[in-house]
């Protein structure tokens, strides 16, 4: 299962089959997840001194395909676009992601479709889910880390910093063992503690800070349209 599809299970609900967060947030964070999976198999990277553009862009570093049909696409986009800086990326990675995702986990029988009727007018789209031991564990595991302390692995280190992206560290993990607060100050010590790798790190940070960036900028964008 790539970074995508677990963050999706993780921020929506179980019985419902809604998000917990906004379309808008839930949309962006799952283009970073694409991003850091990207980085993670060594395809993308977070330039620095010596490359050939402005430090920060996000270039590619090995354009072969990963053998996995989203992270191919969000590869071939990377490419067509040329260096730019990761929230500049996000929104041409989120381009009909979700409905992708949610799509695999229900091919998987982990989610079901469900369409439904609000007032009898408007179309509205459900992913309950079918098999709920992957959400599970994964709650499981990332609680053990903010909660127990056990020191997290890299993937979980992601999946955390993901979460905190878009504020969600709380409604997701908390437990009332430890305050809303506490969770996230715990969640802001992750990433270093969790990733030795210096290049996934600095793309972990990158996409963090770029998701921050732009559901600041597509909230203000609603508001101001609003």
């Amino acid at each position: 299962m790539i970074l995508a599809e677990q963050i999706l299970l993780l921020l929506t609900e179980d019985v419902t089959g809604k998000p917990v967060v906004d379309v808008t947030r839930l949309d962006l964070v799952l283009a970073g997840a694409v991003l850091l999976d990207l980085a993670v198999a060594a395809r993308v990277d977070v330039a620095g001194p010596g490359d050939p553009v402005k430090s920060g862009r996000l270039i590619v570093r090995d354009a072969r395909p990963v053998g996995d049909p989203i992270l191919d696409e969000a590869l071939s986009r990377i490419l067509a676009a040329g260096p730019k800086k990761p929230e500049s990326l996000l929104p041409k990675l989120k381009k009909d992601l979700r409905r992708a995702l949610y799509a695999r986990l229900a091919d998987r029988r982990i989610l079901r479709f469900e369409q439904a009727r609000v007032l009898g007018i408007f179309s509205t789209e459900r992913w309950p889910a079918v098999d709920r031991s992957h959400a599970q564990q994964m709650r499981a595991g990332l609680r053990e880390v903010l909660v127990v302390g056990r020191e997290p692995t890299e993937r979980e280190a992601a999946l955390i910093a993901l979460l905190r992206a878009v504020d969600q560290v709380p409604k997701v993990l908390g437990t009332g063992e430890v305050s809303a607060r506490e969770l996230r100050r715990r969640a802001k010590l992750v990433v270093p503690s969790g990733l030795a790798d210096t290049a996934v790190r600095k793309a972990i940070d990158a996409v963090n800070s770029a998701t921050m960036a732009a559901v600041m900028v597509a909230t203000t964008a609603g508001t101001a349209s609003s």
